[in-house]
């Protein structure tokens, strides 16, 4: 009977883990579906934490290859702004010891319908960009990097989510390259995290091994339809996370 309800979860785990690589892959958000899950799973949250983001990274790996081989990741972006991220996030960690989870939530619950209706108001395609001013690529890149990487370390839900949109509406990428350009943000990101996690024994392989597997495969099929589809599938799943994240924040901080 225990083995029978094991297979059941880690079944039902691996279609949510699945859905969660494919959102993820195009738009970001992923982690909004998988936590909650290993938590109602009974998983421990650290070990929660860590298992999502063992199947995370790996799903996340192959999503960047997809797009780094169909050339829709802009590494000028990357190369300037990952440091960046990673300060950022160092810092964001550091703060949230002065300030309150709650306020931030309430925040970001206000400003997400407005980022949704930037997003969704009609825009001229600005097709592949080639190069990046000196200005954008030497000011926006770092800015950008910091402020959405102290936010991740600060906050965290919905960070690949907002590099996307801000790869998007200030560097001025199409919404394909925006999504795998947040890509490597998320991987590097990831595998840092998972790091800790593993040298702290946060990780439950045998449930993770499948669970990753369901998420590549999510990551892959999700990756091929943003390159294939372009901008338009991009945009509706952007928004689904969007919505998703705004869901989960507004029942936490807002309605509770």
């Amino acid at each position: 009977m225990i083995e029978t309800n094991m297979t059941f979860i880690t079944l039902a785990l691996s279609a949510v883990f699945f859905v969660a690589g494919f959102i993820d892959s195009i738009a970001g958000g992923g982690g909004l579906l998988t936590i909650p899950a290993l938590l109602m799973a009974g998983i421990p949250p650290q070990t929660a934490l860590g298992t999502s983001k063992f199947a995370a990274v790996l799903g996340t790996s192959v999503a960047t290859i997809n797009f780094a081989k169909n050339n829709k990741i802009v590494w000028k972006v990357v190369a300037l702004g990952i440091i960046f991220s990673l300060l950022g996030a160092s810092g964001g960690s550091k703060t949230i010891l002065f300030f309150s989870n709650e306020t931030v939530g309430k925040i970001i619950v206000f400003l997400l319908p407005v980022a949704m209706a930037i997003t969704l108001a009609p825009k001229k395609d600005m097709g592949l960009v080639k190069e990046i001013s000196e200005k954008d690529l030497y000011l926006k890149v770092p800015l950008i990097a910091l402020a959405i990487g102290f936010y991740d370390g600060f906050f965290g839900p919905g960070a690949g989510s907002l590099f996307i949109i801000a790869f998007y509406l200030i560097l001025h990428l199409n919404l394909v390259q925006a999504s795998g350009t947040a890509k490597a943000f998320n991987l590097a990101s990831g595998i840092g995290a998972l790091t800790v996690f593993l040298i702290e024994g946060k990780v439950i392989l045998l449930l993770a091994l499948p669970l990753a597997t369901a998420n590549i495969a999510g990551n892959y099929l999700g990756s091929l339809l943003a390159i294939k589809k372009g901008a338009a599938v991009v945009k509706v799943f952007l928004v689904v996370s969007l919505l998703i994240l705004f869901c989960s924040l507004l029942s936490k901080y807002i309605l509770s």
